[in-house]
């Protein structure tokens, strides 16, 4: 299988969207999803944002960092108060240059949302390189398969 990457520099950023290079099957949980099952999710590691949808509209972007301060034994209450959409979203439409604007130094998931329908991921690469492709998570996931057995 092959992997591409989203470049970050050259004059295919200037023209790309975000909708080209979203992730377009991110990892979703629904509205009841707890503070305790949240924290169990961002425990394997590969998890960074939680995608809170009703359906296909977006409720709320739940990071790690939202829930650092929490009292463990709030472990009961949806974990998509404690979220937020305000910064972590971006439109399919927008040039993935403004993108990695809105992305800054300290951000690399961004919820991209039409009409507030949740549509796909940006994901920035660790190395901060390029953008996270759908061959890349598959990729991963067939390497995490073959190395459980």
């Amino acid at each position: 299988m092959t992997t591409s990457c989203h470049p970050l520099a050259g004059p295919a950023v200037a023209t790309r969207t975000v909708g080209q290079a979203m992730l377009r099957s991110p990892k979703r949980c629904g509205p009841w999803t707890t503070v305790a099952q949240a924290r169990q999710l961002f425990a394997g590691g590969h998890v960074h944002a939680l995608l809170v949808v009703d359906g296909d509209r977006l409720l709320s972007v739940v990071e790690r960092g939202d829930l650092t301060d929490l009292d463990p034994s709030a472990g009961p209450l949806p974990v998509r108060g404690f979220g937020s959409t305000t910064g972590r979203v971006v439109d399919p439409a927008l040039p993935l240059d403004e993108a990695r604007v809105l992305l800054g130094s300290h951000r690399r998931r961004l919820a991209v949302v039409d009409g507030g329908r949740l549509v796909g991921l940006l994901c920035l690469k660790r190395s901060r390189t390029g953008f996270c492709t759908d061959d890349d998570v598959r990729a991963r996931a067939i390497e995490r398969s073959t190395t459980a057995r």
